[in-house]
């Protein structure tokens, strides 16, 4: 007993140093974006690119990952992908033309995908079933502070060095967990037994995710289905994804085990996921984007408002994981909590305006990080436990999946009801807006004698208070925007709460067939 010990923290350090790894790498890059175009001279579009590779391929890995690991073993397919990962961010840093590092962004993908459900699948492995609280709440750690943390240190490394140490850095980090990994991480007692590589669902896969992360990346930039490529490809991932399902809900060694999903309470907590995921990257996307655009925060700035949050979601995770240990409250109670005060969050953030200032979001994302504590290992806890061992790696890849996708969604949608939504809002205020109203026209007045006085012939002044009164508006219309997706958020997440009951109970567990252990077992 005392040799596994030390072991089992040393493997908890080189899963968790991985799975940073690819969560920090998933948003660290995206503050750097405006000194790549400048450097590798390329054009907003051009770099967009470099979010998109990186991400598709992360998503299709992640869904492969519980089929790989079972294949190659998962202790090398880890190593390997942490390998992968750490010389593509090599050559990432190394490229000289915007062509190179999307091609390299794409193989960083390939590894990275390999990290996070692999990563928390040997958790649930090394710890014993009554530990499995205690294993969540460190994976949920990594997956809160990781995606929160990015920009703060992006902005940071950017500001002090250049664009390519958000590459380097990686390095070092991924030397030791390659190491760590091999030396420490064991196989699986529970390893699944799989077919020969089907090479047609591989394609149908790549198609699908491809193609599906291209339009909800790139679909409001380019005005959704009004371009022809954005149609083209909606199609292609809808009839990839239709032929995907039937064909692994057929064959007898799927890829992606699909028939998990006939397990009642699984296929709840997946749906949960996907939630999960709208809300954390949906607010982890809106905030920053307000804080920058709207107030004139500096990423670094914006990185050091929302990190406090991110420290409380957590440091509430080895309180929800003891809360749960001692049986104080059952985990649909603590996600209902959760649940609730994500919703007073966003209903705080609702009510923005230019005069907010950094201290009337220090509370609100207080809120929101203990909220997600409470969310992510109560609902991780639900959806695993009932599978067999055996079944855990398919069961975390798909559970991600879906919450990678979740975030697709939330930022996709999120993105196009701010384009939509603005201008609706202010064409409504540009109505109370007329010469012939006293208050316009004395506003007008004022800003016109402003630019006289500073050098602008009447004319030109004219001209110049026009623009300043339709930016004030744009601005205005912009902060109602902004309130109605903090809204509309909030409603999303308050319809889940009535929705925890469909998870089992106590009784219902007792009295079921289900083939894993009981939940309650993991809770005691």
């Amino acid at each position: 007993m005392q040799e596994k010990t030390p072991n089992k923290w040393i493997v908890v350090v080189t899963v968790i140093s991985a799975a940073l790894l690819q969560l920090i790498d998933s948003s660290i890059v995206n503050v750097t974006l405006p000194q790549m175009m400048g450097n590798l001279g390329a054009t907003l579009g051009d770099i967009s690119w470099v979010v998109t590779a990186y991400t598709g391929a992360n998503v299709i890995m992640i869904t492969l990952s519980g089929w790989m690991s079972s294949k190659l073993g998962r202790k090398t397919y880890f190593t390997a992908s942490i390998i992968v990962f750490t010389i593509a961010s090599v050559f990432c840093g190394n490229a000289t033309t915007v062509a190179q590092l999307i091609v390299f962004r794409i193989i960083q993908g390939i590894g990275g995908g390999g990290l996070l459900a692999t990563a928390q699948a040997i958790l649930v492995d090394t710890f014993p079933r009554e530990e499995l609280g205690k294993a969540n709440a460190i994976f949920g750690m990594g997956v809160i502070i990781g995606p929160s943390i990015g920009p703060t240190l992006g902005g940071y490394i950017t500001d002090q060095l250049s664009w390519n140490w958000v590459f380097y850095i990686n390095i070092p980090v991924g030397i030791i967990a390659a190491i760590l990994s091999y030396l420490y991480i064991r196989e699986s007692e529970h390893r699944l037994q799989t077919g020969r590589m089907d090479w047609l669902a591989i394609a149908l896969l790549v198609v699908t995710i491809g193609s599906l992360q291209v339009v909800l990346e790139k679909g409001e930039s380019e005005d959704w289905f009004e371009t022809r490529y954005i149609a083209y490809l909606s199609i292609a991932a809808i009839v990839a994804g239709v032929v995907f399902i039937w064909r692994q809900l057929t064959v007898k060694d799927p890829i992606l085990n699909l028939r998990l999903m006939k397990n009642r309470q699984y296929a709840i907590g997946c749906i949960f996921s996907l939630v999960q995921g709208v809300g954390l990257y949906a607010s982890v996307f809106v905030i920053p984007v307000f804080l920058q655009t709207m107030l004139g925060y500096s990423a670094v700035e914006t990185g050091l408002i929302l990190l406090p949050g991110s420290l409380a979601a957590g440091l509430m995770m080895p309180v929800v994981a003891t809360v749960m240990r001692k049986n104080w409250l059952s985990p649909v109670v603590l996600a209902g909590i959760g649940f609730s005060l994500f919703v007073y969050f966003v209903w705080r953030l609702s009510s923005m305006n230019l005069n907010t200032g950094a201290s009337d979001f220090f509370w609100p994302l207080i809120l929101r990080g203990i909220g997600l504590g409470m969310l992510f290992i109560p609902l991780l806890t639900l959806t695993i436990f009932p599978l067999h061992n055996r079944d855990v790696p398919q069961g975390t890849a798909l559970m991600t999946t879906l919450r990678q996708l979740g975030g697709a969604f939330g930022i996709a949608g999120a993105t196009t009801f701010i384009g939509t939504r603005s201008l609706v809002h202010f064409n409504r205020l540009s109505e109370h807006l007329s010469i012939y109203d006293q208050t316009t026209y004395d506003r007008l007045r004022a800003m016109i004698g402003l630019f006289v006085s500073k050098g602008s012939d009447v004319s030109t002044a004219q001209a110049q208070s026009l623009l300043a009164l339709k930016g004030s508006l744009f601005q205005q219309a912009m902060i109602l925007t902004y309130n109605d997706v903090f809204l509309i958020v909030g409603v999303f997440f308050a319809l889940c709460i009535p929705l925890l009951v469909l998870f089992k109970t106590k009784k219902s567990n007792e009295s079921s067939n289900a083939k894993g252990p009981e939940l309650e077992l993991a809770l005691e």
